[in-house]
């Protein structure tokens, strides 16, 4: 695999590349209260740089659009009001303190300057990609379903004012309807709307426009054959000279906020039967795409997908999972960093600090870095280029805090809090170096792991689970990638970690797997008896004593025991031999059964809340 890849990029020497990719790192932002993924742009680069699809000098720095270019399209009371709270409130859905105004307005500002540039991109080169935009219900007067500025509007003005007359098709396969681009365009015979949409959110009348309601649940066969009777039809009709693609993620199957049931293959086929179109005929018609909609930390692979099949003729590349996309991203920043930047080394050879040199004979035996390595700063210049912090500021913390303890002989703690006055504690982490554990092996172990949103309430979607005082932050992937990127700079060979209760093993199991192989194929069957299950009747179960052996009815306690996550060779050897070594000798740990609550509730009832074994 390795091979190919470096033979890809060699023939993107050779071959110029077909995706011309406009991405900022501000990009990065998640402001409303959505499960949207914040670093759904950055996913969809880090993939196709490392299949060698894309080459750095391929990938273009947006500017924020300017005011004069947004007046084209927005009226000049929208433009004064949208820098108030209250109007941005409206958009999002949710209270917007003053405080994240100008972050808000800069963050679309930039991806629809993103778009203006991918639209020249377009222009010039066949193809321009902005890896966000698709700001869809953006009316002139107006903002609206979380979209400030009407980004396309505003790079079709751009271009009528470079000199640009020819036709332009918008076409809009966002699961939601675009009724903002509709409603600017409604009288403009030069500009065809098209969107296929679950219902409508606004009138459908216009000169030019093609919308389709299709309704809930629907299907791959309604919707290809749907969509394989209208688009063709369009494009031999109207024969544009320029092409918007919005290609939302959201009428995925899986995506979170959608009521469709469309699979992978349908939205690539989806996807590629756009770009034929744009590429049949005596002229190829230049293409932007757009990432729209797209909620849940999947959402950036069906994009990454069909920018790999668009890439390589129809041939997709299948992308890795969230988490292996993650590992390689903070991998990937790690490496930037050298090691004098992390522990504090300056111009002095030994790397020493001041407060290494703090008193004669005191400053030996006092501790100065984490894990003997990282100084605070280092692993703020961390937590700052991998916009760890910058998601804490998004979810309402704009000053962050890191705090060490590193005196204490159970372990050094890592606190980040959301002020500087230190009143709410969003992360605290205590690790020690372990050479205990496995003999001959040193593990990175984690003493304790809190990450918390003190100011979310728990309720629907957010239950209450043993030990919890708040909801999470939804950062646990990160932090384990983190912590994989500290192995690898310090030679560690994985992560170890002992899971008190049960909920924090079937959170960890993503990454760890328990030492013992009995004591992991015990775990294996506990989550099989309850595949259908709801996630918190399960870790109540568990916690009350109510799964039993089947035969005997004994009371299954849970046992913490070390769970680890390999990360050198000899690690992942070891512990392949020991599987190997157990298996079939101990026979198959005993059937597990549940007995009823007190109260009567029914805790094997399948509920649709996520069950212990949903990935």
């Amino acid at each position: 695999m390795p091979l190919r890849r470096s033979l890809r990029r060699l023939r993107r020497r050779v071959v110029p590349s077909k995706l011309q990719v406009v991405y900022h790192d501000q990009y990065n932002g998640a402001f409303a209260d959505l499960p949207y993924d914040a670093l759904r742009a950055e996913r969809i680069l880090a993939f196709l740089a490392s299949e060698g699809l894309v080459l750095r000098r391929c990938v273009h720095r947006p500017e924020p659009v300017w005011l004069k270019a947004l007046a084209k399209v927005h009226s000049a009371d929208y433009l004064d009001r949208v820098h108030r709270p209250e109007t941005l409130t409206s958009i999002l859905g949710q209270e917007i303190g003053r405080d994240l105004v100008d972050r808000l307005l800069d963050f679309h500002r930039l991806q629809t300057g993103g778009t203006l540039m991918a639209t020249r991109r377009a222009r010039g080169r066949g193809v321009g990609i902005n890896l966000g935009g698709g700001f869809h219900h953006a009316h002139a007067e107006h903002g609206g379903g979380f979209c400030v500025f009407n980004d396309v509007a505003v790079a079709i003005a751009d271009e009528r004012r470079r000199g640009f007359d020819g036709p332009v098709l918008v076409v809009d396969l966002d699961l939601h309807d675009g009724d903002g681009t509709r409603d600017i365009f409604r009288d403009d015979p030069t500009v065809h709307t098209f969107s296929i949409h679950a219902s409508h959110w606004d009138a459908v009348d216009g000169v030019e426009t093609t919308s389709l309601e299709l309704g809930s649940d629907v299907d791959d066969d309604h919707y290809l054959e749907v969509l394989g009777q209208e688009l063709p039809a369009v494009f031999e009709r109207f024969e544009p000279r320029l092409v918007f693609y919005l290609a939302g993620c959201d009428p995925a199957h899986d995506d979170v906020l959608g009521s469709w049931n469309l699979s992978s293959g349908a939205m690539l086929e989806r996807d590629l039967l756009l770009t034929r179109l744009t590429r049949s005929g005596l002229h190829r018609t230049p293409l932007v795409v757009l990432l729209a909609g797209g909620y849940g930390h999947e959402s950036w692979r069906y994009t990454a997908r069909f920018l790999s099949a668009f890439e390589r003729d129809g041939r997709p590349i299948e992308p890795p999972s969230t988490e292996e996309i993650t590992l390689k991203r903070y991998r990937y920043i790690s490496s930037l960093f050298t090691s004098a930047e992390l522990s504090g080394g300056g111009d002095n050879e030994f790397g020493l600090t001041e407060d290494d040199l703090y008193l004669p004979g005191w400053a030996a035996t006092r501790e100065t870095r984490l894990l003997s390595f990282y100084t605070r700063h280092g692993v703020e210049l961390v937590l700052e280029r991998a916009g760890f912090l910058d998601r804490l500021r998004d979810l309402g913390f704009p000053h962050p805090t890191l705090e060490f303890q590193l005196e204490d002989p159970a372990g050094q703690t890592v606190r980040v809090y959301g002020d500087p006055n230190q009143e709410d504690i969003l992360v605290e982490l205590r690790l020690t170096r372990d050479r205990r554990t496995l003999e001959g092996m040193e593990l990175l172990s984690v003493e304790w792991l809190l990450m918390q949103n003190p100011r979310v309430e728990f309720g629907p979607g957010r239950t209450r689970l043993p030990g919890q005082q708040h909801p999470g932050l939804g950062m646990l992937n990160d932090m384990v990638a983190l912590l994989i990127a500290v192995c690898d700079r310090l030679h560690l060979d994985g992560l170890t970690f002992v899971p008190s209760q049960f909920h924090i093993a079937v959170y960890g199991k993503r990454h760890l797997g328990f030492l013992d192989p009995e004591t992991q194929a015990r775990f294996e069957a506990m989550l099989a008896l309850f595949r259908d299950t709801a996630f918190e009747d399960a870790t109540r179960a568990v916690a009350e004593g109510r799964v039993v052996d089947a035969v005997t009815g004994e009371v299954q306690r849970w046992r913490p025991e070390p769970m680890v996550l390999p990360v050198s060779k000899r690690l992942v050897r070891l512990l392949e031999e020991r599987r190997l070594a157990h298996a079939g000798t101990e026979g198959e740990p005993p059937p597990f059964a549940i007995r009823p609550a007190e109260d009567g509730s029914a805790a094997d009832s399948a509920h649709s809340s996520p069950s212990p074994t949903a990935p």
